[in-house]
């Protein structure tokens, strides 16, 4: 079942972005198709002037192709920031900035990208937390919160992948909680995702 959910949403991806080149692998350590999609179609509807995306790859690719006019796309590692670099100049997409920031030891224990990364950001219009690797440490996306709240714009929209998990779900719920003017919206995705936009 989840299979044919993944190839539904896949197809209704690539309908709508109509790619010119061959895409990586989704699902695992990349974005799944459901929230490829929820992404392309929020991008799509309300022409944010700034995206922001922890964690590169294909949902960089995604939010380009669905007319994002800025991307800053922050990686920790080199080797996955330069594919997506190579991804998105074999796709011809232009105004996306790929930045490398490094793990640092962060105040909550964890380790988050070095903050220096992120400093000059404000008016985010869309954020999307899908980094860093969660999956050993259930506080590793928290300091997003403290880093962005003040970044954002008054419609920004947050989307949080992994929400299946309880770190995760824990950030979603205290993201909307420090915005009072949104709401919080959970999607039955395979990952699960949670966007947090405008009331």
């Amino acid at each position: 079942m989840v299979a044919y959910r993944q190839t539904e949403a896949f197809i209704q991806l690539t309908n709508l972005l109509d790619f010119k080149s061959a895409i990586p692998g989704t699902r695992s350590w990349a974005a799944s198709p459901d929230l490829l999609l929820t992404i392309a179609e929020i991008v799509k509807k309300n022409k944010p002037g700034l995206v922001v995306e922890l964690g590169s790859g294909v949902s960089t690719l995604v939010a380009a192709k669905s007319g994002a006019r800025k991307i800053v796309s922050i990686d920790n590692s080199d080797e996955w920031g330069n594919k997506t670099v190579a991804l998105l100049k074999e796709h011809k997409v232009r105004g996306v900035d790929v930045r490398i920031a490094p793990l640092r030891p962060y105040a909550n224990g964890s380790d988050w990208y070095d903050v220096a990364a992120i400093r000059e950001l404000k008016k985010i219009d869309v954020l999307i937390i899908d980094g860093p690797p969660g999956s050993k440490n259930s506080e590793a996306r928290y300091p997003a919160l403290q880093q962005f709240k003040d970044k954002l714009s008054p419609t920004a929209i947050v989307i949080i992948d992994d929400v299946h998990r309880a770190g995760e779900r824990k950030l979603a719920e205290d993201f909307a909680k420090a915005l009072p003017n949104h709401k919080l919206e959970i999607l039955d995705h395979e990952k699960g995702t949670a966007i947090i936009s405008p009331r």
